[in-house]
């Protein structure tokens, strides 16, 4: 029988609840989705004569857990930093629930509810953990040049922001860490870190770019438990992954780039079959060195 070389080493897990309702979406490039979040039309970016990103049409369903999987140098990152304001398209439009999120900057993107994480993890090293996370409540009424100096405008709100940044130390298993300085967590503990940090602003979508990479294998699969958390509860997980078994595992659709484009999406079974995602891959000859067409 043919061999698919990007079949995951563990079973996936059942589709979920949710996740049945693509059940019947065709497995194609810019296929429509039933509730989408997120919208993508007509996106490019161009490095000198190079086409990092060129997405005709992209849809998000909401609630849902979404991998983007692709070679290096597919445009992955690139489109993450897109959508979130860290880098400026040449062209296209995105929305989020119908609101205009193109042109804008991060701190729009986040407030309107859409967050991201980074694959080299940004936590401020000299300044502690629970400062860390209380920097990314937003809307907090103490910042202000004026109504800093007045606290009774926002002492109960700084105590309740701090009462949700503890119990979501406590969750990432980082209570013991609270008061120490960001710098001295490990690889792993630096991405949960960051992940309780963009759930501080209470997103709808979040975004996370390799949250797997570099991570101590003991940590894998608490981090994995908690990207699937935030799906059970009803938020929308967009995420870049490698490992095909992560991909597998915890996805409700996958989508595929290649040179900046979308060349395939569908449920993880489908696009790690398809023979334009096995080709991106591992090249034109993959599949006769596999043992045939897939």
């Amino acid at each position: 029988m043919p061999v698919d070389p990007l079949a995951p080493d563990v079973a996936p897990v059942a589709p979920t609840a949710s996740s049945r309702r693509l059940a019947s979406v065709p497995a194609q490039p810019g296929v429509a989705k039933p509730d989408p979040i997120l919208v993508v039309d007509g996106v490019t970016r161009t490095f000198g004569g190079l086409k990092a990103v060129d997405v005709a049409h992209l849809e998000v369903a909401r609630g849902l857990i979404t991998s983007v999987i692709g070679p290096n140098g597919a445009g992955k990152t690139t489109l993450f930093n897109l959508l979130t304001g860290f880098d400026t398209a040449d062209s296209g439009t995105w929305t989020l629930d119908g609101v205009a999120l193109h042109g804008k900057h991060p701190h729009s993107v986040a407030r309107a509810g859409m967050v991201r994480t980074f694959q080299l993890t940004k936590a401020l090293s000299k300044m502690t953990v629970i400062d860390n996370l209380l920097l990314g409540a937003a809307n907090q009424k103490g910042e202000g040049m004026i109504s800093a100096l007045l606290p009774f405008l926002w002492r109960d709100q700084e105590r309740e922001v701090v009462e949700r940044a503890d119990k979501l130390l406590d969750r990432f298993r980082l209570g013991h860490m609270r008061n120490e300085y960001a710098g001295t967590l490990s690889g792993g503990q630096r991405k949960l870190l960051e992940m309780a940090r963009a759930l501080m602003v209470e997103p709808r979508v979040i975004l996370l770019d390799e949250p797997m990479a570099g991570v101590n294998p003991a940590l894998v699969q608490s981090l994995l438990g908690h990207v699937t958390a935030l799906r059970d509860e009803g938020m929308t997980v967009i995420f870049i992954e490698h490992d095909m078994d992560v991909v597998m595992g915890i996805s409700d659709w996958v989508v595929c780039l290649a040179q900046g484009a979308v060349i395939a999406e569908g449920l993880p079974q489908a696009v790690g079959s398809d023979p334009k995602v096995i080709d991106a891959y591992l090249g034109s000859h993959a599949a006769d060195d596999f043992g045939g067409t897939p």
